[in-house]
């Protein structure tokens, strides 16, 4: 059984998390630049073969489509066409960045690590990551 990676997608930063083996606990993994991202996946998919993607698709209150979601439409059609024998899920990240902040902040992370992007990008694709376990 390979690992499920979760991406969280910025146009400058994208936030990382995996699976352990078992596929029960996800954990931040690291925060790479937007243009880096196939590169990173295809060397991590070597190292450790990977079961699934999974990917936030941002939406608005209204469950309609934001300024990003064209982004992340076309970064999904890129990992579909570079990893075909990895399924790709998409999974709603409405109030992932808000979440962070108050997972960070209950998890007694300082002020200056709160306002880390990096940081915020990788707890974002960990609830998106742990999200996407709770609903299988």
């Amino acid at each position: 059984m390979g690992r499920i990676l979760a991406i969280d997608y910025g146009n400058k930063r994208v936030g990382l998390a995996v699976t352990d083996p078992l596929q029960l606990i996800a954990t931040p993994l690291d925060t790479v630049h937007s243009q880096d991202l196939v590169a990173y996946l295809k060397a991590y998919h070597l190292r450790e073969p990977l079961s699934a993607l999974v990917i936030g698709m941002p939406k608005n209150l209204q469950n309609e489509a934001t300024d990003s979601t064209s982004a992340v439409v076309g970064v999904v059609r890129r990992l579909r066409k570079e990893f075909p024998e990895v399924p790709v899920h998409e999974i709603d990240e409405r109030f992932t960045s808000r979440m962070a902040h108050a997972a960070m902040l209950a998890g007694g992370l300082s002020k200056k690590d709160r306002r880390d992007k990096a940081t915020v990008d990788r707890v974002s694709a960990t609830l998106i990551l742990q999200s996407f376990l709770e609903s299988r």
